[in-house]
């Protein structure tokens, strides 16, 4: 989908050609050059406070023997029984910290007051899936086991995350309910990343500002590593190869009619409809990939944010997921 300047909204246009000037001369080389060198260069942000919130910083344990960094983000005062939220930042798999979502962190506990964990999970250039998956929902059960001491409801869990975090979002709805070892009461995906063939007529041959064909196609490469370009993909590494919907908690998402994700999110939200899970949608003309991150004070991007915040706020009030050891206690 070639994608022209007319195209792009006007209040997105003079970011998204700065943006695009950036990366325009990318190859698959560089591309990966520049999410390592990127990684050491966000190092200075990590543990970085947000004005207004509670920040805390745990490791936390994960399989292997290893440790994960959390961040926990809250209210100022105390608060219990209040729905708890992972959210998983964006990046292609590949680059990224939970530091850089202080906007969205301060916009959720704006409107409710709720516990955000947020895991600084492995990157692609560090170890491909289903490091990122394994270390997402590890981190989700121990904010389920934890619950009691975050001041979180443990039977309103949710997840959350764009892009990238996105589709870690949208699988880890997959893994969780295959497992059933923790349920979740709604998720927030959006225009995620879930598509590794790339099939919709949006992400072929895209050259859309911020996220393209191009990074998209190294993106898929790196995180599944072996696994790219085999038929045989699971749907925990890439949601879209999903066959069954079922038993998935609501959703709300939004994407940009100009993005490489457009087809893909758009079909994960008919997939959802068709299992008979309530989902929250809206697509916006003229954006890009990750506008409301990009220009955050753009009309657009405001409505997006007003419509997420709106079908959060419904959620924290209308939907429950009782933990499986509770229904069984019943």
């Amino acid at each position: 989908m070639k994608v022209t300047l007319r195209m792009i909204d006007r209040q997105l246009r003079l970011k998204g050609l700065f943006m695009k000037a950036l990366t325009q001369k990318s190859t698959e080389a560089k591309y990966i050059a520049s999410a390592k060198s990127a990684g050491k260069a966000l190092q200075g942000r990590k543990g970085k406070n947000i004005d207004g919130l509670r920040c805390d910083e745990r490791w936390i344990p994960a399989r292997g023997g290893r440790q994960i960094r959390v961040r926990i983000y809250r209210p100022r005062r105390e608060v219990s029984q209040v729905p708890g939220i992972l959210w998983l930042h964006g990046g292609g798999y590949s680059l990224g910290l939970p530091e850089l979502n202080a906007d969205m962190y301060k916009n959720l506990i704006g409107t409710r007051d709720c516990v955000i964990v947020a895991p600084d999970y492995r990157l692609s250039v560090e170890a491909p899936y289903p490091a990122a998956l394994h270390d997402s929902y590890d981190a989700l059960l121990w904010m389920k086991e934890h619950a009691a001491e975050l001041g979180i409801r443990t039977d309103q869990l949710m997840v959350g995350g764009e892009s990238a975090g996105g589709g870690l979002s949208a699988a880890l709805t997959l893994y969780a309910r295959d497992l059933n070892e923790v349920k979740l009461a709604f998720q927030m995906p959006l225009y995620p990343m879930i598509d590794d063939r790339m099939q919709g007529e949006s992400a072929q041959g895209n050259n859309a500002p911020i996220w393209d064909s191009n990074s998209n196609g190294w993106a898929w490469q790196l995180y599944l590593g072996e696994l790219h370009g085999r038929e045989d993909v699971p749907p925990y590494a890439a949601a879209a190869r999903a066959t069954d919907y079922g038993g998935l908690p609501p959703a709300v998402t939004f994407v940009g009619e100009l993005e490489p994700f457009r087809d893909e999110t758009v079909a994960y939200v008919e997939n959802l409809r068709a299992a008979g899970v309530p989902v929250r949608f809206e697509r916006y003309a003229g954006c890009y990939h990750a506008f409301d991150m990009i220009c955050p004070r753009a009309d657009v991007s405001r409505r997006a944010t007003a419509f997420l915040m709106q079908a959060f706020g419904e959620a924290a009030d209308r939907y429950f997921a009782a933990q499986p050891e509770e229904t069984r206690a019943d």
